[in-house]
């Protein structure tokens, strides 16, 4: 089993037995058990309306019914596939969890969307300052095996781990000022 096709930490991959639902125009993915109700967070993220393609959210439950998180999938028009995965992953997600050199959830999901069975590990970090708005981040942008893909992430000042990973395109400073917080009601189910 390639390292990717398993959630960090164990955990099965979100993506399980999904069914789509559209909410506010993007296309939701959700399990058949074990659903949670949403996040109690807000969203960071691209918003649907500035991502000319498809754009599909799914949620990542814990047993008790919780959500450990949400992940956007941005797909090229056109069905050329999966351009960029943004993950919000709150403090305590096991999703979080991950051994040296193991790949963030997000690029997980990525390859998973890509159908692309490499190993794909971490081979170094670089911490960067980036401004977003009026806020200064620390972005930890992540070298992988892969060429192809650009990950970053940072940690809010609620303490959610936001990781973008994109397939073949830079991650640049002009991503950060698209990047807004989308209501968590956006993502209730119910």
């Amino acid at each position: 089993m390639s390292p990717h096709r398993g959630m960090p930490g164990g955990l099965p991959h979100a993506a399980g037995p999904l069914r789509a639902r559209t909410i506010g125009g993007m296309s939701f993915l959700r399990r058949r058990s074990a659903t949670p109700a949403g996040p109690d967070f807000d969203v960071l993220a691209m918003d649907p309306g500035d991502w000319p393609g498809n754009l599909g959210a799914g949620l990542l439950p814990a047993p008790d019914g919780s959500c450990q998180g949400v992940f956007l999938r941005y797909d090229l028009f056109g069905g050329r596939g999966p351009a960029m995965i943004i993950g919000n992953l709150p403090e305590g997600s096991p999703a979080r969890e991950t051994a040296e050199g193991e790949i963030p959830f997000e690029v997980a999901q990525l390859l998973l969307a890509l159908d692309n069975e490499e190993e794909v590990t971490v081979v170094g970090s670089e911490d960067t300052p980036v401004l977003q708005g009026d806020n200064l981040l620390i972005v930890r942008r992540l070298k992988l095996s892969e060429g192809r893909i650009s990950c970053v992430q940072f940690d809010r000042s609620d303490g959610v781990l936001v990781t973008i990973a994109a397939w073949d395109r830079p991650i640049t400073d002009d991503l950060y000022a698209l990047l807004k917080p989308l209501p968590a009601e956006l993502f209730q189910q119910g």
